[in-house]
């Protein structure tokens, strides 16, 4: 390690913990979000102009700020379904009619394929207007196996 790589990590984890201690501050959550956001644009610019985008020093500062990063989103990932599954099960508990979940229940199935066979539309209008095929995915794969 060189000691540019541990500055700008020295940086980082002193601009989390600042941004940490904003949890002791009567901020909505909006505001703490827009803050880390600014802090977070300003420091990557910051260190774009500084080390340019084909530094090495900056592509090893970017791997050791992505543990954080990737960890915080691997968390909310893991958090997601339990609450969802909560929240569908006590919706489902508080129904005191049993045919408003037959109706919930036909709603969400048809939302949930509606916007499965809007996505598959845009994917096949996307694919006509581009004249994509799948000869990229075939050339990919062969890549694969010529380096194994």
């Amino acid at each position: 390690m060189n000691f540019p790589l541990i500055a700008n990590v020295v940086v980082f984890a002193v601009l989390l913990f600042a941004l940490g201690q904003t949890r002791h501050k009567q901020w909505s959550l909006a505001r703490k979000v827009l803050v880390g956001l600014a802090i977070g644009v300003v420091f990557g610019l910051a260190l774009q102009l500084i080390y340019g985008s084909d530094s090495q020093v900056l592509k090893d500062s970017i791997q050791w700020f992505n543990i954080v990063g990737n960890g915080y989103v691997q968390l909310l990932q893991m958090i997601v379904m339990p609450l969802v599954f909560a929240s569908i099960l006590s919706a489902v508990a508080r129904l005191h009619n049993a045919s408003q979940l037959g109706k919930i229940s036909f709603l969400s199935i048809g939302t949930l394929l509606f916007t499965t066979l809007i996505a598959a539309l845009v994917g096949v209008l996307v694919t006509n207007m581009f004249g994509l095929t799948a000869e990229g995915l075939v050339q990919g794969s062969a890549e694969t196996a010529r380096l194994n």
